[in-house]
């Protein structure tokens, strides 16, 4: 079985290297062993991640990381998007993990700057966050939050030793 990762650049905030991320996303997947995937992966700025955030999720402002869960009946999601001109990249997919990430760069900038990490390293966390999403975890009750928070730990340390993840910070802004 065949993985499908789509990075799209739709922000003008940081410079990405497109070709690397997906690597990167390629990476985690395997890590996770997930054989079978389409994964969209889209990379925005404040204003669009909080347009998707208020019509989608009903929540105000903008958010870190989104996940479209493309396994579940989405037609009211479908009909908000097409309402609001929010362009998702929804497929039909076989069976297995189907979905599609909406990533703040803007948020990663900032949360990186608190936790003193990079911004590369949040998106990271952030992709990773939303494939755990996709998994069935979920982060509503304290024990289910630490467990996905350790999940997440443990995949970016991963690939921080595969990868540099500072590169990624870099190249094209076009999609890969």
């Amino acid at each position: 079985m065949s993985t499908i990762v789509i990075i799209t650049n739709r922000q003008r905030i940081k410079k990405i290297n497109s070709p690397l991320l997906k690597s990167v996303v390629n990476a985690l997947l395997a890590e996770l062993e997930i054989e079978k995937a389409e994964l969209g992966v889209n990379l925005v700025n404040e204003r669009e991640m909080t347009l998707v955030n208020e019509t989608f999720l009903r929540h105000e402002g903008s958010t870190d990381v989104i996940t479209f869960d493309y396994g579940s009946p989405v037609g009211r999601d479908s009909r908000r998007a097409a309402k609001n001109k929010i362009r998702l990249a929804r497929t039909l997919a076989p069976p297995g993990l189907n979905g599609e990430l909406f990533i703040c760069i803007d948020e990663a900038i900032v949360h990186a700057k608190k936790f003193k990490m990079t911004w590369q390293s949040e998106i990271i966390r952030y992709i990773a966050h939303g494939i755990l999403h996709l998994q069935g975890f979920d982060d509503l009750r304290p024990d289910a939050r630490r467990k996905m928070k350790r999940e997440e730990n443990r995949l970016l340390r991963g690939l921080s030793k595969k990868f540099s993840l500072a590169q990624i910070g870099g190249g094209s802004k076009l999609r890969a």
